[in-house]
């Protein structure tokens, strides 16, 4: 493994830096200590620092030599809102929230490689250190490039970086193509008109409506669907009536849930699909219903070149354990907004065995701290040479 000595020497430093980020986590637009921490780092080592994008997020430009070329790299710093349940030094001492997706780590590591760069200069041209907030889907990246992050920092091409557990922490998965699926919301009220539970004929039931719905729901990715193409659609969320009145029919049947696709044509098939099945139900049992569908996060799909950019840097630092092949996540990143302006590539960087509660979003996850260094050399190397030279 290629870690150089002058990462190795800030590991100590960056280990107590992610863990005082973790035992401290923040929200969604409310990184106001994180992003604070890293504008200090950041302008502690030389960099220009740019506060406000999105909020929370900050954006650090480093730039050597006489190199036109421009990348960015990003690392997402929110928390979420769930309590954390191991007991550990560095536990979070905030009750209802907790760094249970590693974003402390992508914090530390991107902050360890702005450090490095900028002492050693080893390339020619220009990186953006984009810290991002409300990755946790607030947002965070669609609003950053709405106030203009791309216009003020263009870029070449743009770089993410995620730990995965059940990758082992010299492991990395570097893959050409969708690594993470579209991630929208469906929600549907259907309208029917409410009466006594023993009189049912005297009005138009709607929970009968939903059910019907909702066993039809999986025709749309069995029998419509290419099924070459993954999809999924999943029911989430179900109201109707009330349990301490179990002799009303009500009026009304909630119902929402969300779509994953990893293509534009499948992401616009769920949409009609979904609306579709829906209006046929209503107009079966003879009632109303109101459709809506809320594109989210598109599909993360790495750009080949991009791609190969980074499967060189990651060679050069972990050798032969590089992955090539990795099956892409139904999970949804809005680093997919960056993307959109900008060749992108997105990795998963290993963070240990997946077991004793290590998944993502689990009240028992950490973050690997033996990961540290290898994310670091893998971002100082990723620059190093993506900007080798004058474009």
């Amino acid at each position: 493994m290629n870690i150089p000595v002058r990462i190795k020497d800030d590991l100590a430093f960056l280990t107590s830096l992610r863990r005082d980020l973790h035992a401290h986590p923040e929200l969604g637009f409310e990184e106001e200590r994180t992003s604070g921490i890293v504008a200090e780092l950041l302008e502690e080592a030389g960099i220009k620092v740019h506060r406000g994008l999105g909020g929370t997020g900050v954006v650090g430009t480093l730039q050597a030599g006489s190199g036109t070329r421009v990348i960015g790299l990003r690392a997402d710093m929110d928390a979420l809102a769930m309590p954390e349940i191991a007991e550990r030094s560095y536990k979070s001492t905030v009750a209802g929230k907790m760094h249970a997706c590693g974003h402390d780590g992508h914090t530390a590591m991107l902050l360890g490689a702005a450090r490095h760069l900028a002492a050693v200069k080893g390339f020619s041209g220009t990186v953006h250190f984009i810290f991002q907030p409300a990755e946790e889907g607030r947002g965070g990246a669609k609003r950053m490039v709405e106030e203009g992050l791309f216009e003020l920092f263009p870029c070449d091409a743009v770089y993410g970086l995620h730990n995965m557990p059940g990758l082992a922490v010299d492991e990395i998965a570097v893959v050409e193509g969708p690594q993470l699926a579209s991630s929208d919301s469906w929600r549907i009220t259907f309208r029917g008109t409410g009466t006594h539970g023993a009189k049912p004929h005297l009005g138009r039931d709607p929970i009968t409506a939903a059910g019907t719905f909702l066993a039809s729901l999986q025709t749309i990715v069995g029998r419509v669907v290419d099924p070459l193409q993954p999809a999924v659609v999943s029911a989430c969320s179900l109201h109707a009536g009330d349990p301490k009145a179990l002799n009303v029919i009500p009026d009304t049947v909630e119902v929402g849930g969300t779509a994953r696709a990893y293509c534009a044509k499948v992401r616009d098939q769920l949409e009609a699909e979904i609306g579709r099945l829906a209006q046929g139900t209503a107009a079966m049992y003879g009632i109303a219903v109101d459709y809506q569908f809320e594109r989210r996060i598109p599909p993360v799909v790495n750009d080949a070149n991009a791609t190969q950019q980074a499967l060189a840097a990651a060679r050069a630092v972990l050798g032969e354990k590089v992955r090539t092949s990795f099956p892409p996540s139904t999970a949804g990143d809005d680093f997919a907004f960056f993307a959109q302006n900008a060749p992108g590539c997105y990795v998963w960087l290993g963070n240990g065995p997946a077991v004793d509660g290590a998944l993502h979003h689990n009240t028992a996850y950490d973050f690997n701290d033996a990961a540290i260094g290898y994310g670091v050399a893998y971002w100082v190397k990723l620059v190093e040479q993506a900007l080798t030279s004058p474009a």
